[in-house]
């Protein structure tokens, strides 16, 4: 049996924050764009309301996300950006799946 270069431990670090599937979603989208606006975001990642708001909130908290409420005329309006360190948290995942990825392409997976 070949054993693997694969960091395992790299692997089970990965930001738990960004890796799960609906944060991960919403991360991506705003990574490709400047900010974005709620109802956006809900079309692009097919969540409910209620569902993309517990996870911008958990992102907000975390630090990846701003949230920004405004009225336009009088609509209400919630914009959402990624901070810094949301981008580098994306793109360290990124960098850990990429890695994950070449190892198992070479072990002709």
């Amino acid at each position: 049996m070949r054993a693997l270069p694969l960091d395992a431990q790299a692997v089970a670090s990965l930001d738990r924050t960004v890796h799960e599937p609906a944060r991960l979603a919403v991360v991506a989208c705003l990574a490709v764009v400047d900010e974005a606006d709620f109802v956006f975001l809900q079309s692009q990642t097919g969540m409910t309301g209620g569902n993309l708001s517990s996870h911008v909130k958990k992102l907000e908290k975390a630090g990846f996300l701003t949230i920004r409420k405004e009225f336009v005329g009088a609509k209400p309006c919630t914009t959402l950006a990624l901070t810094e360190a949301g981008r580098d948290a994306f793109k360290s995942y990124l960098t850990a799946l990429r890695t994950l990825l070449r190892v198992m392409d070479g072990a002709g997976l």
